[in-house]
């Protein structure tokens, strides 16, 4: 026996182990500035996955609360103050996002929050919450919280403020999320850290009260382009800039990454203009031009995808939902068209009413959505997915539900992982590149 190659051997195997050992996926990463990107059912999540069989399924289950995500969307109309009616509840989380790690307060209190890029303020879930989860930032604890009352301007620019008349008070808001829940809140300012960044001064809702299922359990960090998100509170620091890359629904182990400010950019990025919708001003539109189903481009009225702040129509990019849907007129003739190139026959499984044989996978059409400036090729992993079994692949879009008077278009999660999308909003435009976020 060969006891110094074996020695040798074994020395290597050994330290292989310990550094495989010593590497915590789910540890901070102190020597940069972005954020991991956690999908919320991941090993790196402190929530609880549904019990599912299979990621699929997990995957089905989300689809099928996107209805009440589109009808959310849809009341996102103005800045109006709303009163919505707040009621304790027992918290079950029915809308499966992506969340960051951040810290708020001095010292830091760790919170993993949802990212939405279609929101604007920030919140979590504060100690004495009615119906909140267990975990809450306790605001006593931190020695630089401050309180904002109704004469701030901070208080005018979160959807939902109630405020007095005359004289002066704490700014209170009210807001629904997700189409089935609401939430209470008092306006603050305090330090919040993310990655290696401080920002202090930082206004986001103090949650007091929470009503249905769909709130966060530990907040919500919104990334709008209203003038209390978080890139818009940054100000210079992150010069308007900021970009995310998903990881795919089946990637249990890994993480994503949020890039805050315009170092570390892709330097080679295709654009596409954003456009601005002052009745929305939260949302980012897009001008979808266009779609092809393999090298057929699908007849669809331009009414059907034209931009019209009036109304709200046109074509969004959001972090929220799902998977991609497409008002209903635009989504049948996409379907239709790829129904005809696909052999065999056609089922349904959960929101996919397009569903076919695996075996004849190879013969699925590529998506190719048009933006004005920019085609973007979907990848088949980004296109398509596979029931538990693997016997079925279906078209991973659907159209707007019925029960939801929607008049957008939604480019969603599971059609933008494995991609980097950048969003510079001094600069009005959008952009995406390749890149394997897992």
């Amino acid at each position: 026996m060969d006891f110094p190659h074996c020695a040798a051997t074994f020395f290597l195997f050994a330290l292989l182990f310990s550094t495989t050992k010593a590497v915590d996926p789910c540890a901070t990463q102190s020597d940069n500035s972005d954020l991991s990107v956690i999908p919320i059912y991941s090993k790196c999540s402190p929530f609880v996955s549904p019990k599912q069989d299979s990621w699929v399924n997990t995957v089905i289950t989300m689809a099928s609360k996107d209805p009440e995500r589109l009808k959310y969307l849809s009341t996102l109309a103005d800045q109006k103050t709303t009163a919505v009616p707040i009621a304790p509840g027992q918290q079950v989380l029915k809308i499966a996002n992506y969340v960051v790690r951040v810290k708020l307060g001095t010292p830091g209190q760790q919170m993993f929050m949802v990212l939405d890029t279609s929101n604007d303020a920030a919140w979590v879930p504060c100690s004495g919450c009615t119906g909140c989860s267990s975990t809450t930032f306790l605001p006593n604890a931190s020695t630089t919280l401050g309180s904002l009352d109704c004469s701030e301007a901070q208080c005018s620019q979160v959807r939902g403020f109630s405020c007095p008349a005359t004289g002066s008070s704490a700014c209170l808001f009210n807001q629904s999320y997700g189409g089935d829940s609401s939430l209470a809140a008092t306006l603050v300012h305090d330090a919040i850290t993310l990655a290696n960044d401080v920002i202090p001064g930082f206004t986001f809702g103090c949650i007091n009260a929470v009503s249905g299922g769909s709130i966060p359990p530990q907040g919500l960090l919104g990334l709008g382009r209203g003038p209390i998100s978080l890139i818009s509170q940054a100000g210079a620091m992150y010069s308007g800039v900021f970009s995310y890359c998903l990881p795919s629904f089946k990637s249990y182990y890994f993480s994503g990454s949020l890039k805050l400010g315009p170092v570390g950019q892709p330097k080679s990025i295709r654009t596409t203009p954003l456009l601005r919708n002052p009745h929305r001003p939260s949302l980012y539109y897009v001008n979808l031009t266009g779609v092809s189903v393999g090298r057929i481009k699908v007849p669809i009225p331009s009414e059907q995808l034209v931009f019209d702040p009036n109304t709200g129509a046109g074509t969004i990019i959001d972090s929220g939902t799902v998977i991609t849907r497409f008002v209903q007129p635009v989504y049948f003739a996409i379907r239709d068209e790829f129904r005809k190139q696909v052999n065999g026959p056609i089922s349904s499984l959960g929101a996919f009413d397009t569903c076919f044989a695996a075996t004849n996978e190879a013969e699925a059409p590529a998506i190719t959505l048009h933006f004005e400036g920019l085609n973007l090729v979907l990848p088949m992993e980004n296109s398509l997915i596979h029931s538990s079994s693997g016997s079925l692949a279906c078209l991973s879009m659907a159209a707007a539900p019925n029960n939801v008077n929607s008049v957008l278009n939604v480019i969603a999660n599971l059609q933008q992982q494995n991609l980097r999308i950048m969003f510079d909003t001094i600069n009005s435009r959008l952009g995406i590149a390749r890149e394997l976020c897992n």
